[in-house]
């Protein structure tokens, strides 16, 4: 299968810059996976969609502020995106102007009170950041970074907790979990009053999310890793669930790959976590998720393709196709759908 097989064409006014005033006042289309028929709601719609006895399954990852704007010694300026927490102090990251920072060089943010060595250069232009500072470091960040916006995302965000999902907790993602930034606390309220469980995984979103997918056969594409949890208490209402005969409906791609990635080949889950690079796409045999609700994604992406395999390929880029036709707002602060 080509990664050709999954392009689409895309009007540039589509791509939603700002997320709407109201969260769960976006649009939702549905798509029938068995049938390929597509309907045309509200997201505030979706509890008529669900039935008790369902599963909703949240990724309560919550979003770094980690673009820090700094200047080097010189007075140019300069951005550092954390990544990955490697202890001590030490962070990969991405940087620019790459060819400014090279090892050795020192970087100031704000008035001084955090400061940065570069200490190595990595693959893919990467950099080994030390940062010096006194006191808690995720304090700091809250008072000197900003949120990593998607590139496609060119507006400044005003709200910096819009691009949050009212249910984050754990700090870590560098990328929002954008399925759930439609959910507010009265639509999840609403949701566990008609008698579906509610319960949460988390996936620390990592800027692979973005990476394009180079190789012409989908199955060259190397996945890259992200880290995830799932608590004994969700396993348990996953497993009940099943038992019972009732949906397992996953809030986002991030919470598909991690149940899908813990789980047995009967589709029982247990407490877990570690480093997933689980790659879905057609052909692939759900384990546990019978139902999904996702924003809409790049053309030829992976996510794309995880899409696919839940509702088949030819069905998703009919929906598609609908959606760029009726106007709807694409990608991580556009509208949603919801594939059953």
């Amino acid at each position: 299968m080509k990664t050709s097989d999954f392009d689409f064409q895309l009007p540039e006014e589509l791509i939603a810059q700002t997320p709407l005033e109201r969260r769960d006042a976006s649009r939702l289309l549905t798509l029938d996976k068995n049938t390929g028929t597509v309907e045309h709601h509200w997201f505030y719609d979706l509890p008529q969609m669900l039935r008790p006895g369902d599963c909703l399954v949240l990724n309560d990852s919550r979003v770094l502020p980690a673009r820090l704007i700094g200047h080097r010694p010189t007075g140019g300026a300069c951005e550092v995106l954390l990544l990955v927490d490697k202890g001590e102090n030490l962070w990969e990251c991405l940087v620019r102007p790459g060819r400014k920072l090279k090892p050795g060089t020192q970087v100031v943010f704000g008035d001084g009170q955090l400061t940065a060595t570069i200490e190595a250069e990595l693959e893919d232009g990467k950099r080994a950041v030390r940062f010096h500072y006194q006191g808690i470091f995720l304090e700091i960040l809250d008072q000197l970074g900003r949120m990593p916006l998607p590139p496609y995302i060119r507006a400044e965000l005003e709200d910096q907790e819009r691009y949050q999902t009212v249910y984050s907790k754990v700090l870590g993602s560098a990328a929002a979990p954008t399925a759930g930034l439609h959910f507010t606390p009265e639509l999840l309220k609403q949701i566990e009053e008609m008698g579906v469980k509610v319960c949460c995984v988390t996936l620390h979103v990592g800027l692979g999310t973005f990476r394009p997918v180079k190789a012409q056969d989908i199955q060259d594409h190397e996945m890259h890793s992200e880290f995830c949890m799932i608590s004994q208490e969700t396993a348990s209402i996953i497993n009940e669930t099943k038992r019972r005969g009732g949906r397992v409906i996953c809030v986002g791609t991030t919470s598909c790959r991690t149940v899908e990635s813990f789980a047995a080949e009967d589709g029982a889950m247990s407490e877990h976590s570690g480093w997933t690079n689980i790659f879905i796409y057609p052909g692939y045999k759900f384990k546990v998720m019978d139902a999904l609700v996702t924003n809409f994604h790049l053309p030829q992406s992976t996510l794309i393709m995880l899409v696919s395999a839940l509702a088949g390929r030819e069905s998703v880029l009919s929906a598609y196709e609908t959606a760029v036709r009726e106007r709807y707002r694409f990608f991580s602060f556009g509208d949603a759908m919801f594939i059953s």
